[in-house]
């Protein structure tokens, strides 16, 4: 429910086909799309071009969220109606916050009349400053700015309190540290309608995954410390997060062989989420095979409000078929992405993806792609 395919504008390093051809070979049958394209995707022409693209692929079916507000500069709320009315399925201005609150209220606000979600990416840029990695031991032993935990957690907890007062539904998305699980799951036990996702990245690995400078492990929020993967961890088994979204977030392989510290944040997800769920959270015993189905498929569903997510006829088939014993190298050169960086490299997972219909039809098969 959360990626980043960077058309129009910044095809080189995404596109909509390359980036629904991931999908499907991911085992998605549907994205969401985040609007911080070139240009953003503020208007109902760019949100129709978009779900143009999608039908022209001809793979996932491709939702696109339209940004919070105009130009994602985080002042003027954008035209929730209309942007809904041309298939937007959620607003965020994921990749950078809105830092103003009355803003946010506003946006909420809004959000409420054309029974939108607000899906909001929780920093505190003036907090953030030129942090590159989490601050904490590992950040000041290899040299590197860090990021504090509470440039998430102050947003965070504004958030909620914001969603309180206005009565909207209000997404956290990559939620990373403890103490923001800590905020969603009082949220939820006092009724406000806040639901939350968290990364395969944040839920299997630390800060420590920088190691000597690998880009491949930068991305925002940041990795961060093992107190807070265990706490993500508890999240995903007690209900307190929602869904499992992989921030695919390309970027072009030149841009990510930069030095660590003016690398860009982020790294790609969709052709590894499923393996990495089905290893390190199901066989692994955090949770069982039926709750990663609802992490990863009829809980964004049910936040986006989506048809589907159900095999009983008259739905539509949109079906990802897993071999659970079956295993896999990660090899990032036979991606469908144009993105390559993941710190999973070389990994080797049991629990594949065999196939994976949408509307009935086959549009990914492994046996095809060998």
């Amino acid at each position: 429910m959360h990626v980043h395919f960077r058309e129009p504008g910044l095809e080189y390093k995404e596109t909509v086909a390359s980036g629904a051809a991931a999908a499907v070979a991911g085992g998605f049958t549907a994205v969401a799309c985040m609007a911080n394209t070139d240009p953003v995707n503020d208007s109902p022409s760019v949100t129709a071009h978009i779900r143009q693209l999608a039908k022209q692929a001809g793979l996932a079916r491709v939702h696109p969220i339209a940004a919070t507000t105009q130009g994602m500069k985080g002042e003027r709320i954008s035209e929730f109606g209309a942007l809904k009315e041309a298939g937007a399925v959620a607003v965020s201005d994921d990749g950078l916050p809105v830092g103003d609150p009355a803003v946010m209220r506003r946006a909420l606000e809004y959000s409420r009349l054309h029974d939108l979600p607000v899906i909001e990416h929780c920093e505190t840029l003036e907090l953030t400053g030129e942090g590159a990695m989490r601050e904490g031991a590992y950040a000041a032993q290899i040299g590197l700015p860090g990021i504090p935990a509470a440039s998430e957690f102050i947003a965070v907890e504004r958030n909620i309190a914001l969603a309180e007062i206005t009565g909207a539904r209000l997404h956290i998305a990559h939620l990373s540290t403890a103490r923001s699980a800590a905020a969603v799951r009082r949220a939820k036990a006092a009724g406000i309608r806040v639901t939350a996702e968290v990364t395969p990245h944040h839920l299997i690995l630390t800060d420590e995954a920088v190691g000597d400078y690998d880009t491949a492990a930068k991305m925002k929020p940041p990795l961060a410390a093992e107190a807070d993967r265990e706490a993500l961890l508890t999240a995903i088994a007690d209900g307190t997060a929602d869904a499992i979204a992989t921030d695919h977030a390309p970027h072009h392989e030149d841009e990510k062989k930069l030095c660590f510290q003016s690398a860009p944040f982020g790294i790609v997800g969709l052709e590894t989420a499923v393996p990495l769920v089905l290893e390190r959270l199901v066989a692994s015993g955090i949770i069982p095979l039926a709750q990663a189905v609802r992490l990863l498929s009829t809980g964004p569903r049910r936040i986006l409000g989506l048809p589907g997510g159900d095999l009983r006829p008259g739905s539509p088939a949109d079906i990802t078929l897993l071999d659970l014993e079956a295993t896999s190298t990660i090899n990032p050169a036979s991606f469908r992405s144009r993105g390559r960086s993941t710190p999973f490299a070389g990994l080797s997972l049991r629990g594949q993806v065999v196939a994976t219909w949408v509307g009935g039809r086959e549009v990914y098969s492994q046996s095809a792609n060998r």
